[in-house]
């Protein structure tokens, strides 16, 4: 097997495994609170091909992947999105809270991952060499993969689940307003994400506050799991 096939699929599967049970938790967390919007949908799967959006899952994270392995022979990040789950808050009884649990769901469930990773990062030392080699970087994807995922998607920025979270906790004037800028999220998320931090590297500087608060966080809470799993740290 090839070494671009082997880190494509490094890539591929702890991250289908991700963005898949992240978006299933969102529906699963709906339904317990009584909107089956989802289940009614066919939204309430594990079944991958449920929740792929055909850019944001596929197109997007393809080039960036053959893109980076052909310019610098590594993956130095990655990003991409699902197709969210559809939720009616109006049939939960605290529609606002309800959905600040709904998206807090996600990011739960991409910890939880991770904390299984970390359980699992025991099988490599049982493997032989090549097996055990294989293994321990997949789990070791598979875990920074959730934790970054679930560290994203808390950014107080509608639509991610941490501005969702926000807008549930928020006394309502003030969370009526923040909803506001759900239209703009995602295009707040690129401009913080991408295009600031490339300009200020044109113009010489170093600023990507974004990518500095999870680097000095996704360490921290790396070792946590492990510690939780049980592992020396």
């Amino acid at each position: 097997m090839s070494r671009v096939l082997i880190d494509i699929l490094l890539i591929a599967v702890p991250a289908i495994l991700a963005i898949t049970l992240h978006e299933a938790a969102h529906g699963y967390a709906a339904l317990a609170l009584g909107d089956d919007t989802a289940k009614a949908s066919g939204r309430l799967s594990l079944n991958p091909l449920r929740h792929i959006d055909r850019f944001g899952t596929i197109i997007l994270p393809a080039i960036l992947v053959l893109g980076q392995l052909a310019a610098f022979g590594r993956i130095l990040f990655l990003f991409g999105w699902a197709k969210p789950v559809p939720v009616a808050a109006w049939k939960f009884r605290d529609p606002r809270r309800g959905m600040a649990f709904v998206a807090a769901a996600g990011p739960a469930m991409n910890f939880f991952l991770a904390w299984l990773g970390a359980l699992a990062f025991y099988l490599p030392a049982v493997l032989p060499a090549p097996a055990a080699s294989f293994v321990g970087s997949l789990l070791s994807f598979f875990i920074l993969f959730n934790l970054a995922l679930g560290l994203f998607n808390l950014l107080p920025i509608p639509p991610l689940d941490g501005g969702r979270i926000v807008v549930g906790v928020l006394p309502a004037p003030i969370a009526e307003r923040y909803a506001r800028i759900e239209r703009l999220g995602i295009l707040i998320v690129l401009v913080i994400f991408f295009l600031v931090p490339a300009l200020a590297q044109e113009m010489g500087y170093v600023f990507d506050p974004v990518r500095a608060i999870l680097g000095s966080v996704l360490p921290a809470l790396t070792n946590l799991v492990f510690f939780l799993a049980g592992h020396h740290v």
